[in-house]
């Protein structure tokens, strides 16, 4: 679930890192119009692949009708990438990128990868929805930071990943494009928002992806998908361009991919200051670049599960994700259980005031307009309805109770170098069914209590990690939410990567590549 970012309709008074073979690097295919795809480049991991493209083993216009081709056979299943663009004016770009590598100019890491920012970020001149019928011909003049940066690095932009109206649920479904499906079962959903994301990436229909995150949406797909997910900390990359800069700060954008190294090299990318952000943070992203490699022995890990059985959950989720636990001790940390000292009941009322703020804020204006509501899915009437009701005391207050949540995590810190929970409450289900209405017996009372597992790492504003946990009794994937202190995010990247070396699950590949 993310923020809505409306600020173009309002000031218009809308108010397996892949396995190429010998062969296919020794001697790539022919650059004529004509060249046939290859689907090996698309098991290339991301890192690989830029390798690759920058050493003239394959061309940018290889990989761009590889992965056209990996779309056409894959995205009528699942309905991920939406917006597609034209197939010549695509591989005239690609061309175009072969040839400035030609003369030496490399602009960057994702120099020739094709990319589909979610839909919730705007394209400068192509459709941006945001899942929404209001926004069904919005077509931006302006891009979002991380669709320049990404512009910047040389990605070529094909079309957008499907997310649920305006970000709101964790189910990827709009009354625009429809549904999209799990890539591991398409029946089933592919969590959200940033679903269409992470089943492109998992099916490799993108190399690596972005995403945007304010209710688990990083996370809770990532899991639903077998793939990695970083929430990073607040302000690590800057969002916007937007009209509210200081107090926007629930949801923002971050990476996805198939191993946490190509996660690491996209968030470089993504990350720095830039001054239209004034709370972003200025470190120089390189770090980012540089190898994951670190001894974990003696580190320790806090296992928060359920918050001793306070959240409901799915039989088989805890089961499963304490199972994943001997990941961590196999790479020499320790993991016990514990808990914070805080009231979840408190921690909750705070995470609805302030989204009712926020939401009620970017989106009255288009809920005044009556023809508009009428538009708009219920989830998003509730929200704004819900901001309208608030009080100034009302938010001031859960704004302190966010502060004492954040100093209750830190003493935490203070003892363990990682804190962890499952990503999600219950396995992936029926794409046809809009949310849980119940957890193992117990009634949801809102659309999203069913994700309450990740409000704190919302909230907190720390690094947060998706990493695979494996499969639960459906065959279907589950995933671990990996916490580390404020700004830690190279910490929670590394830990990361030795989990995932140790743990293997994201080599499992969907039944639908076979």
């Amino acid at each position: 679930m993310d923020p809505i970012n409306l600020t173009d309709l309002q000031r218009r008074d809308f108010i397996k890192q892949g396995l190429a073979t010998a062969a296919v690097l020794a001697a790539p295919l022919g650059h004529g119009a004509q060249a046939a795809s290859n689907p090996e480049i698309v098991e290339f991991g991301a890192v690989r692949l830029a390798q690759a493209i920058q050493t003239k083993q394959v061309s940018c216009k290889e990989v761009m009708l590889a992965y056209l081709s990996q779309i056409d056979r894959l995205n009528p299943k699942v309905n991920a990438i939406v917006s597609l663009q034209g197939r010549e004016g695509l591989l005239s770009q690609a061309d175009e990128r072969d040839a400035q590598l030609a003369k030496g100019q490399r602009l960057g890491w994702m120099h020739g990868f094709p990319q589909a920012p979610k839909d919730l970020a705007n394209t400068a001149g192509i459709l941006t929805t945001q899942g929404s019928p209001i926004l069904k011909n919005n077509i931006p003049k302006t891009d979002a930071i991380v669709v320049e940066r990404a512009r910047r690095s040389g990605a070529i932009l094909i079309g957008k990943t499907n997310t649920p109206e305006f970000g709101l649920g964790s189910q990827t479904y709009n009354t625009v494009f429809g549904t999209t499906g799990n890539a591991f079962d398409p029946t089933k959903t592919a969590g959200g928002s940033s679903g269409g994301a992470s089943v492109s990436v998992a099916l490799r229909m993108l190399p690596v992806a972005d995403g945007s995150d304010m209710m688990g949406s990083l996370r809770n797909p990532a899991g639903y998908n077998n793939i990695f997910g970083f929430r990073p900390s607040f302000g690590r990359v800057p969002y916007g361009p937007t009209s509210e800069v200081f107090y926007q700060q629930l949801g923002y954008e971050g990476p996805l991919a198939r191993s946490v190294a190509d996660l690491a090299m996209l968030l470089s990318v993504q990350s720095g200051f830039d001054a239209r952000v004034p709370l972003s943070i200025d470190q120089d992203p390189v770090m980012f670049t540089r190898s994951l490699q670190r001894e974990h022995k003696g580190m320790r890990i806090g296992w928060m599960g359920d918050f001793n059985g306070y959240l409901a959950t799915e039989p088989g989720v805890m089961e499963l994700s304490q199972k994943a636990l001997k990941h961590f001790e196999a790479i020499g940390c320790t993991v016990e259980a514990v808990q914070p000292d805080f009231s979840m009941p408190r921690l909750w009322q705070s995470w609805l005031t302030l989204r009712g703020f926020l939401l009620a804020g970017i989106a009255g204006g288009l809920y005044a307009n009556p023809k508009l509501r009428a538009m708009m899915k219920p989830e998003a009437v509730w929200e704004i309805e819900n901001g309208l009701t608030l009080s100034a005391a009302d938010v001031f207050r859960a704004s302190v109770d966010r502060s004492a949540w954040y100093q209750a995590l830190n003493t935490l810190f203070q003892k363990y170098d990682f804190l962890v929970l499952p990503s999600a409450q219950v396995f992936p289900f029926d794409s046809k069914v809009e949310w849980p209405k119940s957890v193992n017996g117990k009634a949801m009372d809102t659309y999203h209590r069913w994700m309450e597992v990740v409000v704190g790492g919302t909230l907190a504003g720390v690094p947060v990690l998706n990493v695979p946990a494996g499969f639960g009794p459906g065959g279907l994937p589950m995933g671990l939410q990996v916490l580390g202190p404020a700004q830690a995010d190279l910490a929670v990247l590394q830990v990361g990567h030795a989990y995932e070396q140790a743990s293997g699950y994201s080599k499992i590949r969907s039944p639908l590549l076979a």
